[in-house]
């Protein structure tokens, strides 16, 4: 990976966070992305999934992944992308 990931700003109802992004993928016609805190070593990274905002089609929302299956098959999916990052769940 030698170019420098791109950050991402989420918003929530009391605050903004930023998150890097290491990786992104499609699968299924659902989009995934890779994000972490920071570029260190040992920092938390998280596994999120787009879907679209019903209310507004434009707008898009990332959560985090409820069904365990999901996460786990995507987490391989990301482990397979990227050799030199080791992915824990």
């Amino acid at each position: 990976m030698s170019e420098k990931p791109e950050k991402i700003t989420f918003y929530t109802d009391t605050e903004e966070v930023e998150f890097y992004v290491i990786e992104q993928t499609c699968i299924n016609g659902v989009n995934y992305i890779l994000v972490a805190e920071s570029m260190e070593d040992e920092a938390e990274a998280f596994i999120l999934k787009e879907t679209v905002n019903e209310e507004d089609a434009e707008d898009v929302i990332y959560s985090e992944i409820e069904d365990d299956g999901e996460l786990e098959a995507i987490t391989r999916v990301f482990s397979e992308m990227l050799d030199d990052i080791d992915i824990e769940m």
